[in-house]
């Protein structure tokens, strides 16, 4: 009889999120290059973001398809922070993975990028645009098929001469620069922060210059 009862009255599994659970969840994704060598690079400021919101809220990351992944749980909202393992030219493919497999909205993807044209420590958060010769944002566009996906630029400066930008970008932070990292970065996890509780438009009036 036990056995009977088990079989057929085991409520069904859940498939299926409803639009309420689904616009409390976000993937947050930072782009950068896997590896020791590539860790404190200008390029790799996307993983270094990450990273510093996680150990703020104690998380950490766990090797996962295309990825290391990081769930955070804020004020009832689910974030569900990205380092892609593809390297930054192939991007896009970890993030429309992690979208699909976690039924995550457009709406709730977050990018959070290096950025040449702005000076270095400037945020910038955007609803749209082009990937201004960004190769992940690059890939980014052509998996996803849309210039219309949230990104965070953080401005890491031009200060470099002719014929040296990639010397530059996969270069370490100077002096200078490491001295005001640490502040800058917790700036940038309140941002995040800001994008999943209050909005991506009350965020980008609060943070964007700044």
């Amino acid at each position: 009889m036990c056995t009977f009862f088990t079989k057929w009255f085991t409520p069904s599994i859940k498939t299926e999120l409803t639009e309420e659970e689904k616009m409390k969840k976000f993937l947050i994704v930072g782009l950068g290059n896997i590896g020791d060598k590539y860790a404190n690079t200008r390029h790799n400021i996307g993983f270094k973001i990450l990273e510093y919101l996680a150990e703020t809220r104690d998380g950490s990351f766990e090797t996962a398809k295309l990825g290391d992944i990081c769930t955070l749980k804020i004020k009832g909202r689910t974030l569900i922070l990205l380092k892609p393992s593809t390297y930054m030219n192939l991007s896009g493919k970890a993030i429309k993975y992690w979208l699909e497999k976690e039924k995550i909205p457009m709406e709730n993807l977050l990018v959070v990028t290096d950025d040449l044209n702005l000076p270095f420590g400037t945020l910038r958060l955007k609803t749209k645009g082009s990937d201004g010769g960004h190769n992940g944002l690059k890939d980014t566009q052509d998996k996803l098929q849309t210039v219309k996906y949230n990104r965070f630029r953080f401005g890491i400066s031009d200060k470099f001469t002719k014929g040296r930008q990639v010397d530059y970008v996969l270069g370490e932070w100077n002096d200078e620069e490491n001295k005001l990292l640490n502040e800058r970065l917790k700036v940038s996890a309140e941002l995040i922060k800001s994008f999943a509780l209050a909005g991506v438009n009350n965020t980008m009036n609060q943070f964007n210059g700044k």
